[in-house]
């Protein structure tokens, strides 16, 4: 059975960082969560894989038009819920079926375990906000079982 590796990155805010780019690479698909800041960011990111993207908050604008506010990835035999802001979600991910939610906006890395449903939040990866880490996320898939993995960027920075 193959692995598949899902790049998942947040919160760029118009700054794609060369680290971020790197921590994306050898991904068979990219999760963008939202607060892109520049559309140009996406194709970027294309470059390596596939990208489904959602809109944050603060992309507004004709440039992101196309981009819906949650998003669905199947990647082998799971399916991922993608949401900007966890805050807004309007449904029981376990009864519709997700394994995996992806979301961002509050800058802050995280994974959780909630009703059978795997939580990833991979934090910014664009400017600093505070004292929160500059940050991106893997998803690691095989058949039915999933891992998510914190990549801490701010060490290369």
């Amino acid at each position: 059975m193959s692995r598949l590796c899902i790049g998942l990155i947040s919160d760029t805010h118009g700054l794609l960082r060369p680290e971020a780019l790197q921590a994306m690479r050898g991904s068979d698909y990219i999760v963008h969560a939202g607060d892109i800041g520049d559309p140009a960011i996406i194709e970027q990111l294309r470059r390596i894989a596939p990208v489904t993207a959602v809109r944050g908050n603060n992309d507004k604008g004709p440039g992101y038009a196309r981009i819906s506010e949650t998003e669905v990835l199947q990647a082998g035999a799971i399916l991922i819920y993608v949401i900007h802001d966890l805050g807004e979600l309007d449904l029981d991910p376990a009864a519709a079926e997700f394994q995996v939610v992806v979301s961002g906006h509050s800058h802050r890395p995280s994974i959780q375990h909630r009703d059978g449903v795997l939580y990833v939040n991979p934090g910014s990866a664009g400017p600093r906000r505070f004292s929160l880490p500059i940050a991106a996320a893997r998803l690691h898939v095989g058949g039915k079982a999933v891992e998510a993995e914190l990549l801490d960027l701010s060490a290369a920075i």
